[in-house]
Formats: C-alpha cells, structure tokens, sequence
C-alpha cells in the first residue's frame, strides 16, 4: 500500500512486473492515489527507483526498489498563480515562448512553492487547457534555475504533445551561449554518456555507473585571454549536459558551483551566475507545421561581461 502518512515506503520489483511503466505500475498497488498525483508526485523527485531520480515511463527491472515519499497535504502543495512579470518573446493561441530570467526556478517543488515560472504562467495564462498536474503548467522543456533564456510553453493538449513529440524525436535544435575558462581551438563535439554521480547526489557525471547517451556540439565564436564564448548545441537532454560535457572537456563554465567554474584558478570571473544563455531554439509549430525560430537576447550582465572582456582584450 502506498502510503498517506509522513514516511516513505519501499517496494522491490518482483519478475511479475518487470518490463512495466513505473507510473502503471505504482498506480496499481493497494490504496495507490490517483495517476495524476503520482505524476506530480514523480515530478517533485519524490519517487526513486534505485535510489535514482525516477521517470514516470520508464521500464522496471526486477528487484529493483522503488521507494515512493508521500506528498505534503494538499493545502502545502497547491501551485498559486502569482502576478509576476513574464518576458513575451513570442505568443499565439497554442504556445508561447518566454525568456527567462536567470534565477528563476522553472517549476515549484517542496519547500519552493512560490516565485516560480510556473506560478507567473498560471496568473497570465488562466484559461490555458493543460492536461495532468497543474504544477507542468504546460512547460514542455526546463531551464536550471541559473540558466536564462528561451523556453517553450504549450497552451493546450494538443499543442503540448506536438512539441514534446518533437523533443523525443530529437527535431528540436537548440542553442546555447556559455563563457567558459580556458581557450578553445576548435569547434568540435561532445560524445559522453550521463548519469547521477557516483557519490554526490546533487551532481551529473560522465563517470555515472548508469548513463544515458549524450552529444554536444559546440563552436568558438570569441576567445578572449583566459575564456572562451561557445555555441553550444547539444543533441540530447539530459539533466546538466552542458555544464558536465565542457566541464569534462576542461571547459567549465563560469561561475558554475557545480562542475568547476566557481573556482578561481587565475582565471578571470566576469560573471557571478551561472554565464549560460538559451539563445535559439528551433522546432515545428504545433498546428501550422511552420519551421519556427525564436531568439531570446542576451541578458545585461551576460553582455556587460562580454563588453568587459572586449574591451579588455582590445586593449
């Protein structure tokens, strides 16, 4: 049975149900909630599957644990719409693209209910047909909290599976800005596997025991004496690919806490977040079929950095 209490449950896999979604799976245990609360439940990482952040559709194996943590009470967990001011780069009746703001969290979770994209789309987008959990609220893609730029949001059921379709299909292109220490002679590619770190949780690693494949392009548009600017397109999803693919290559990006940029290393530090930017993304509209291109601009401190280092390596 699932549990309604404070504390977590665990379950292993038997052979019965190996080869089954996760969310069928846990949907028909004894006393289980409803699909849509596991759903948000998977959303919020309060479902592992051995003691790895789960995915609502992936497989299981046998005699693998399942630990499943019960949400906090309803009242605690309700998403409210919240009167934030949102950067419109484009709009129609079936989605919108919006830049984000570096610092802002993509979607609430425990303990971050509020001050989130989510909360500002639900208060500018009321009449929105989102289907599942009201914490999606129609955003197709994520953005780290660190990152800004360019992301997607789907205004209705339709227009939601048609751009998440083209996710899987991997037919959407997206490009990135990042400042990273060190010089880059070349463009080149990325082609290293992802999973959770060995030993620290919060972190990715190309050295994962279980990774998930994971390509990155990327291309040097300017180097200045101690950084580079690269393009950056990467081929896959996974959670933090940027950041480890450059970071593994030697490349960190600046200022980035996690994966080796934070450091000074007499390297010069012209940012003091995270200098990651969504700058492009490509894809099909969801109804007309059009191939679409939206471009969110440079954030002020990412181009003051680099009319800093501009200046600086002029002189």
């Amino acid at each position: 049975m699932i549990p309604s209490r404070a504390d977590s449950q665990a379950f292993v896999v038997d052979e019965t149900a190996a080869g089954e979604r996760l969310d069928r799976w846990l949907a028909s245990l004894p006393g289980a909630p409803t699909r849509s609360q596991i759903a948000a439940a998977i959303a919020e990482g309060l479902v592992t599957v051995a003691d790895r952040p789960a995915k609502a559709g992936q497989r299981l194996r046998a005699g693998e644990r399942v630990v499943f943590r019960p949400r906090p009470s309803e009242e605690a967990t309700t998403v409210a719409a919240e009167d934030i001011a949102l950067d419109v780069l484009y709009e129609d009746e079936h989605l919108v693209a919006i830049n984000k703001p570096a610092g802002m969290v993509v979607h609430p979770a425990v303990g971050n209910r509020r001050g989130t994209l989510v909360n500002a789309i639900l208060h500018a987008y009321p009449r929105a047909e989102w289907p599942g959990a009201r914490e999606r609220a129609g955003v197709v893609h994520r953005l780290d909290k660190d990152t800004s730029g360019v992301i997607l949001v789907a205004l209705s059921a339709a227009a939601l599976e048609g751009i998440a379709k083209q996710f899987r299909e991997r037919t959407v292109e997206k490009e990135y800005l990042a400042l990273v220490r060190g010089r880059v002679a070349a463009a080149g590619t990325i082609d290293a596997a992802i999973g959770r770190h060995p030993r620290d949780r919060k972190r990715m690693s190309t050295a994962a025991r279980k990774a998930r494949s994971a390509q990155s392009r990327y291309e040097p548009l300017e180097r200045f004496a101690e950084t580079t600017l690269l393009s950056v397109r990467p081929r896959t999803g996974r959670t933090h690919q940027i950041r480890v693919h450059l970071a593994t290559a030697g490349w960190p990006i600046v200022a980035d806490p996690l994966y080796g940029g934070a450091g000074r290393g007499g390297a010069r530090r012209p940012m003091t977040r995270l200098a990651l930017h969504a700058w492009r993304i490509r894809f099909d509209h969801p109804a007309s079929g059009a191939r679409m291109t939206v471009t969110a601009p440079l954030p002020a401190d990412f181009q003051a950095a680099l009319d800093a280092l501009r200046a600086g390596h002029s002189g």
